[in-house]
């Protein structure tokens, strides 16, 4: 099943240090309803709402149909205060199963209020990509994650790297991207995310340059936190290929 986002408003709004466009759906759907807990929660999925019940929701996949789609909480929490309110929310990933081979992955978050929490419409990230990291900062809501190379068969472990910067307008409760311009990536003598060349290395040297890798494990149950693992350089660390990413130096 292919799953498609569609643009929301066509202009670009020029914020800091990059172009700020809006994900998700052009009509603006109903303020989600407060609950206690963020994992009974509903978000906004596809233009669809979905109730969350303990982490999980069953929805018929089209109306009258038997198929149904399991949407399920997924993990990779980040904590910080996304509407400026002072209060403490929480963003998290979801992943959605449409009864294919595809295995969906969105970025939601839980606005705290005074009433509890209300859900927000979801990002869509990708089929069966490795999530890495999610944070909360200054009020952006940054999640780290590979996906694959345009050519490269759904088989093929995710290998590129890829940053999503969100911000959220409370007034519709969708998030809009921060697109980075070159000015604001990352410092490459610091760390990266491995290349083709590291992966196809036959040898690496023996000497010890540490780097502190993230290393996706294999998820058998959500939550499936990477993990962080030092290696003796750069090169062996990318020649596994659980590892997407890493940065100079040990780890903590």
């Amino acid at each position: 099943m292919k799953t498609t986002t569609a643009v929301g408003a066509a202009a670009a709004l020029i914020i800091g240090f990059g172009a700020w466009y809006w994900l998700g759906n052009t009509a603006v759907e109903s303020p989600a309803p407060l609950t206690a807990d963020y994992k009974n929660a509903t978000y906004i999925i596809e233009g669809q709402p979905v109730q969350l019940v303990d982490g999980r929701a069953e929805t018929a996949a089209a109306p009258g149909s038997a198929s149904t789609v399991a949407t399920q909480y997924f993990g990779n929490e980040a904590v910080g205060d996304l509407n400026g309110d002072g209060l403490r929310d929480i963003a998290f990933l979801l992943t959605q199963d449409p009864g294919g081979t595809g295995t969906f992955f969105f970025v939601v978050a839980a606005i705290k209020t005074a009433d509890g929490y209300q859900g927000t419409s979801a990002v869509l990230l990708g089929d069966r990509i490795a999530p890495q990291t999610t944070e909360i900062r200054e009020g952006t809501l940054i999640v780290n994650y590979a996906e694959r190379r345009p050519d490269d068969p759904m088989t093929a472990p995710p290998s590129v790297g890829v940053s999503k910067y969100l911000k959220l307008d409370v007034a519709t409760m969708q998030f809009g991207e921060v697109v980075q311009n070159f000015e604001g990536e990352a410092d490459a003598s610091k760390g990266g995310y491995c290349t083709a060349d590291q992966r196809k290395a036959d040898v690496c040297t023996q000497d010890y340059s540490p780097v502190c890798a993230t290393v996706n494990i294999q998820c058998i149950k959500a939550p499936c936190n990477p993990i962080q693992q030092t290696f003796s350089n750069s090169c062996n660390a990318c020649k596994n290929s659980l590892v997407s990413s890493y940065l100079v130096g040990e780890c903590k």
